[in-house]
């Protein structure tokens, strides 16, 4: 019994003994059907893995289609009989071949494994077999001669896509190299041609304009200034501003500043033209605006992009929130999503601006709250009911939005809610994601408790010309109504000064503690447990249902002992927090900064305590100018600590700049 081969160099068939003892060694089998019957044959390894598609064989004329003879193999029922399949073969050069495993190094349509020619087997009961080679390539189809001409018809239909597939014009990334100091790319035949870059930037824009076409106008002034307001003086302005935390306000539009808007120093001045805005702030019990809403409405009422920089627990949420009701409300054209977007850094924030709007609804304006750790699919559900304002994670939002659940083409009021703290949590590239997106005529408004540099960055690629309002100072001060305590301590002694501080609260007393790591927040919670306290501890590593009830639980004053990470330093508004202790003190400054204003908030006054180590001497300095700048009092031990760290630090650089060893001197032995 021998193996029939096809050599199409030679146009003849070849009966090769040795070829059939190679081929069947246990190295590759395939199935092949003839009418009813069935038998088993053996071919070449990897020959029913075969990924690869072929250009439409030649005519028969050329002599190029031949017959190669029959394959006989045994039968599937064990018999010694016989069956025969006819071979339809031919030649194909190896450049118009594309495969997946190296006939060319272009890509196919294959599917990954050849999934395309599996498919292609099974519906044609046909076994196809490619031979790569180069610069020729042989292919073959077992099976009867009709099911071999279906075969070879689905296999024109699928190149012929292919090619209609590299033919289509497509705007992306060009590959580019440098040659001879211009830009250029090679093409099919390996010519190199420049790059008209002038051609390749109209395509952009023709790109972009095509993206954003269709979409309804945007207006954005909504801002009637009242009497009250616009009577006020310069000189009534400059002492307002100075009298409320001494607000600074600047344009940073290129060219011709823009007037800075009078501050509306009440509601009625605000929203005077909007009764059912009003009749929620009455609702509310609210008795006058903060600082930064009556310096923020006017601007943002007027459609121009805002940068509020504030203390936390000043009122920065219903600064923007108030304005983007009315924004959303009052477009001329109707939208076919949802209008406002609001980012935010955690759940828990995100979970208190849906709260927010939900307490202070305008017109029954629906919000879903989109973060992980939820329910996905439930909050797919939501988005699929309709929703006129999204309150999102970032990473939450960037999964929907890859995987085509949201529509954000609609949004036209967009917020960053504590913008630095969604940097320092690595969110950057979610949000530039998100924000392609988003149409570029928008309204944004981003908030921030600090003003680093990444946020100033951040400010300037997405915002358009905005105003930005700063109250107190750009440089890191705690809130005013706080009493900032420092004890300088050890880490053994921790323990007794947290438990000689629970043991004097009063009944009326509710405290946050700060935690470095999620172990000491479970380690710490647990022995207060066994001491019969009641507590309860936030921090990452817990499931979120358990997070929203241990937060439920201490808003309500189920219990007064709230142990947490810094998840909780941001946007945590539970108004009747008497007192922050840092067991530990953060790892920066600015985190230090929100850690103190979860108490303090509202308009009450508060109280915190932190234990200082030497193990964070390197920050008593920034420690010393934050209370200086708040006017609290500085202790003696942590002035002496800094003035140790500043004289270790000048000693080490002595050290280092003439090359003397640092450390303990080394022992030598002889």
């Amino acid at each position: 019994m021998g193996f029939y081969q096809h050599s199409p160099r030679a146009g003849k068939l070849d009966v090769n003994q040795k070829s059939l003892e190679n081929h069947t060694d246990h190295r590759g089998s395939g199935r092949i059907r003839r009418g009813q019957r069935a038998f088993s044959a053996s071919f070449p390894p990897g020959a029913a893995q075969v990924a690869a598609v072929v250009k439409n064989p030649p005519a028969d004329d050329a002599g190029d289609v031949r017959d190669a003879g029959s394959i006989p193999g045994r039968s599937r029922r064990g018999g010694n009989g016989i069956t025969h399949s006819r071979v339809l073969a031919w030649t194909e050069k190896t450049g118009g071949l594309h495969t997946v495993h190296g006939v060319a190094r272009k890509q196919t349509r294959l599917g990954r494994g050849g999934s395309n020619i599996k498919e292609i087997q099974s519906s044609t009961y046909t076994k196809i077999q490619i031979i790569r080679g180069y610069p020729e390539a042989e292919v073959r189809i077992f099976g009867t001669k009709a099911m071999q001409s279906k075969a070879k018809t689905v296999i024109d239909d699928l190149v012929k896509k292919q090619e209609e597939y590299k033919t289509e014009s497509k705007l992306g990334v060009a590959a580019v190299q440098l040659s001879d100091g211009k830009d250029a790319m090679k093409d099919v035949s390996g010519e190199q041609k420049l790059i008209d870059w002038d051609k390749f930037r109209e395509n952009i824009l023709k790109w972009n304009e095509k993206k954003w076409e269709g979409l309804p106008p945007v207006k954005k002034n909504f801002y009637i200034e009242s009497e009250k307001t616009s009577s006020m003086s310069q000189e009534q302005v400059d002492n307002w501003r100075k009298e409320n935390y001494n607000i600074i306000c600047d344009d940073l539009k290129d060219g011709e500043k823009r007037p800075l808007p009078n501050p509306t120093c009440n509601f009625e001045d605000a929203f005077h033209c909007y009764p059912e805005v009003m009749r929620n702030i009455q609702k509310a019990g609210f008795q006058k605006p903060t600082p930064i809403q009556s310096q923020a409405w006017p601007i943002i009422l007027q459609g121009i992009d805002l940068i509020g920089v504030a203390q936390t627990g000043t009122g920065k949420t219903l600064s923007y929130l108030m304005p983007g009701f009315i924004h959303i409300d009052s477009q001329p054209v109707a939208r076919n999503g949802p209008g406002m977007l609001v980012l935010t850094p955690t759940r828990e924030l995100a979970l208190q601006v849906d709260a927010e709007c939900s307490e202070y609804s305008y017109r029954g304006l629906k919000s879903v709250c989109i973060y992980g750790g939820g329910n996905r699919d439930g909050q797919i559900k939501d988005l699929s009911k309709g929703a006129d304002i999204i309150i999102a994670t970032p990473g939450r939002l960037h999964d929907l939005q890859m995987n085509n659940f949201v529509y954000l083409k609609s949004i036209t009021y967009l917020v960053l809610d504590e913008a630095d703290k969604m940097l320092d949590m690595g969110f950057e590239p979610q949000i530039m994601k998100i924000l392609l997106d988003v149409r570029p005529d928008r309204q944004t408004v981003m908030t921030s408790a600090t003003w680093p540099y990444a946020v100033r960055r951040l400010a300037q690629s997405y915002l358009k010309e905005p105003m930005i309002v700063y109250v107190g100072t750009l440089d890191l001060v705690a809130v005013s109504t706080v009493t900032q305590n420092i004890i300088v301590t050890t880490e053994d002694e921790k323990r007794s000064h947290i438990q000689a501080f629970i043991d004097s609260m009063s009944p009326k007393d509710k405290v946050i503690i700060f935690v470095s790591r999620k172990a000491v927040a479970d380690h710490l919670s647990s022995d207060l447990g066994i001491r019969r306290i009641s507590v309860e501890s936030l921090h990452g590593n817990r499931e979120q249902s358990d997070r929203e009830r241990a937060l439920k639980s201490f808003k309500t004053g189920k219990v007064r002992i709230l142990i947490a990470t810094d998840l909780a330093s941001r946007g945590l508004d539970v108004h009747d927090v008497t007192h922050v202790y840092n067991y530990d003190f953060p790892r920066n400054i600015e985190e230090y900064v929100h850690r103190v204003g979860r108490t303090g908030r509202a308009g009450r006054t508060g109280v915190s305590i932190t234990l200082i180590t030497r193990n964070d001497w390197k920050i008593a300095g920034e420690l010393i100018n934050i209370l200086e700048r708040a006017n609290q009092s500085v202790p003696e031990d942590l002035v002496s600590m800094a003035e140790r760290y500043k004289a270790n630090k000048l000693k080490k650089e002595t050290e280092n700049k003439w090359g003397r060893p640092q450390g303990k001197p080394r022992k030598f032995y002889h």
